[in-house]
């Protein structure tokens, strides 16, 4: 139905994080290289435990081989600027939720490449949500949706 997508994540703990909500939430996971860490099943036991064996997970080489594979539907990138709340988002099924980096988010070059850019509105005084943290409210948003 909806698709996750990490772009160059920097911590492996959130990258095993992502992979344990894609395996309990049944949506597939697309990870875009390099990482700042080795990927290896060693560097995301601690967070992914063994949810890495039940995830659709996909690695990527880089950006243009995620975009050569990718199913057709909207790129959707969560970001702290975007300029249309979560809540405010109407999701269709196809589209593919974009997490940028925790250190820099994406190039504005691929932010400009996605179909829309939504953020979590934050009332309170903090900088921004962890990045795995964000993609689960994100992803339950769009099931919520779209199990309507």
């Amino acid at each position: 139905m909806i698709r996750l997508a990490a772009y160059q994540p920097d911590i492996a703990p959130n990258l095993g994080s992502m992979i344990r909500l894609c395996a309990c939430m049944d949506v597939p996971l697309d990870v875009i290289e390099p990482c700042g860490f080795p990927f290896s099943v060693k560097a995301l036991r601690r967070a992914a435990m063994d949810y890495a064996d039940l995830a659709d997970l996909t690695r990527h080489d880089d950006w243009t081989a995620f975009q050569n594979l990718r199913p057709a539907g909207r790129l959707v990138l969560l970001t702290t600027s975007g300029a249309e709340r979560l809540w405010d988002f109407t999701f269709e099924p196809g589209d593919v939720l974009l997490m940028g980096r925790e250190t820099a988010g994406v190039p504005d070059e691929i932010a400009r490449s996605t179909d829309a850019r939504i953020r979590i509105p934050m009332p309170g005084e903090g900088r921004s949500l962890n990045v795995a943290m964000s993609a689960g409210i994100a992803v339950s948003e769009a099931l919520r949706q779209l199990s309507r």
